[in-house]
């Protein structure tokens, strides 16, 4: 085979690659759809797979979940260890629908024994419309990387209205704090952000109004101290 054919051949094998990782992608949005399709209302946490931070926000995260199967939601999560443990802990014990979406990862991420329903995903994007999709609000708790792309991820869906808003919690000033006073006196103070989009999100301690709060957005969004982003 002279260069020429090689990189012909290149191109063929390409192409057959890329038309059968569409297929994969495709089968993952379809498995995705199908699982969730009878999920109802649920409520979306997030936070981080690693076990370094301090027991209270475990705790919280169990204690939030159980609320809000009380409350009549579904409970979705990234399946992993952590937060997301937590998570599907308290809804599961609670006897609520605790979903878990995993993403397969070399290191990391193992799927928590506390799911009454678990997707695997290879693409992180599938998995995320899913989180997205099903949620009636975002519940963040801290976290790294993963956690802060689901996070902005959601705020920029909700701010420009490509899907129907929802609120997004986090959960801890003292770990949120920094970060939302760059968003402030950084994003907001020059422009890149309008300054009613520091209200897309409320920064809270508290976990016990979180389920009232959802309630209270989707009747009346204003009235719950969150900004639902206008048509233009």
């Amino acid at each position: 085979m002279d260069r020429r054919e090689h990189e012909q051949q290149f191109v063929v094998d390409a192409m057959a690659e890329n038309a059968w990782r569409m297929f994969r992608i495709l089968g993952e949005f379809a498995e995705g759809f199908e699982a969730l399709g009878d999920l109802g209302r649920a409520v979306t946490v997030f936070g981080s797979a690693r076990g370094v931070l301090e027991p209270v926000h475990y705790q919280k995260a169990e204690a939030l979940s159980r609320a809000l199967v009380e409350a009549g939601y579904a409970v979705l999560t990234g399946g992993g260890p952590g937060i997301m443990e937590a998570a599907n802990k308290g809804a599961f014990e609670a006897g609520g629908r605790s979903v878990g979406l995993n993403i397969v990862l070399p290191h990391e991420q193992a799927p928590n024994p506390y799911q009454t329903d678990e997707v695997s995903f290879r693409y992180f994007f599938v998995r995320k419309v899913m989180l997205v999709k099903y949620a009636a609000a975002f519940v963040v708790f801290p976290g790294g990387y993963g956690t802060l792309d689901e996070l902005f991820e959601a705020l920029t869906l909700i701010q420009t209205l490509k899907i129907h808003p929802f609120p997004v919690f986090l959960v801890g000033t003292s770990f949120w704090s920094g970060l939302v006073g760059w968003i402030k006196d950084t994003l907001a103070a020059q422009g890149t952000i309008s300054p009613e989009d520091l209200q897309l999100f409320k920064v809270v301690d508290d976990i016990d109004d979180i389920p009232a709060q959802i309630e209270a957005y989707h009747r009346e969004p204003d009235h719950a101290g969150f900004v639902v982003p206008e048509e233009a």
